[in-house]
């Protein structure tokens, strides 16, 4: 997401300038620039997630077995069910690979719909601002986008409907948190939780390096900042 965010990471010039030189920066100009950033990153970043592999093989983002059931793990594999432990990875995953694509137009839409007061706001914030601003408004229509992809990836696997009964029992007793007590649940979470990493990531690359990926039209509108 080097691009998406490229805009903000020259919140570094907000340092050295004073608010009035920010707000003093033309409003349509800022927020074009902005969104033409942000709409190019999220093209991105779904790209890289919404693939074959996308979550299954980076250490980052893949998602793991629910820790209630990482403790079984062992016993599982010395019974001769570690294939269907495997298998279960495997689903999760790829329901995540599959879900992802949903992100796309909402993040689109969120930054359709940004004012300049977001702009604006995301320009001077903290590190994250950007994902923030994502997560406050697209975790909640994208987890129901996300929800039935994951269902439907793992309804026939017989270990998911297993943990799903043993899970809510559990949880019922304190014994397992409510964020494992559903399986397709957790991995709705697991998933939006790889989306907004990659995004902080990359913003945070963005913003330590700003001038050596900014476009020629970012670099204009940004140009207004650094005079």
């Amino acid at each position: 997401m080097r691009q998406l965010l490229v805009t903000l990471a020259l919140v570094s010039f907000a340092t050295h300038v004073a608010a009035a030189d920010l707000s003093s920066l033309s409003s349509s100009e800022a927020t074009s620039g902005l969104k033409e950033a942000l709409m190019q990153g999220a093209s991105k970043a779904v790209g890289k997630l919404g693939t074959m592999d996308g979550f299954l093989k980076n250490p980052k983002v893949k998602i793991p077995l629910p820790d209630s059931m990482k403790k079984a793990e062992k016993a599982m594999r010395m019974f001769g069910m570690g294939k269907q432990a495997d298998e279960l990875v495997l689903k999760m995953n790829r329901a995540a690979e599959a879900a992802v694509p949903e992100a796309k137009t909402l993040l689109v839409d969120a930054v359709k719909k940004m004012s300049v007061s977001d702009a604006k706001n995301i320009l001077s914030g903290g590190s994250d601002a950007a994902t923030q601003y994502f997560r406050k408004t697209t975790s909640g229509p994208m987890a129901d986008k996300f929800l039935p992809i994951v269902k439907q990836a793992t309804e026939n696997v017989a270990l998911a409907q297993q943990y799903n009964k043993f899970a809510e029992m559990g949880s019922r007793y304190g014994l397992v948190g409510k964020d494992q007590a559903n399986l397709e649940q957790y991995v709705t979470q697991k998933t939006l939780d790889g989306v907004y990493l990659m995004m902080a990531e990359e913003e945070k690359a963005i913003r330590q390096d700003p001038m050596g990926q900014a476009s020629s039209l970012l670099k204009k509108v940004f140009g207004a900042v650094g005079n």
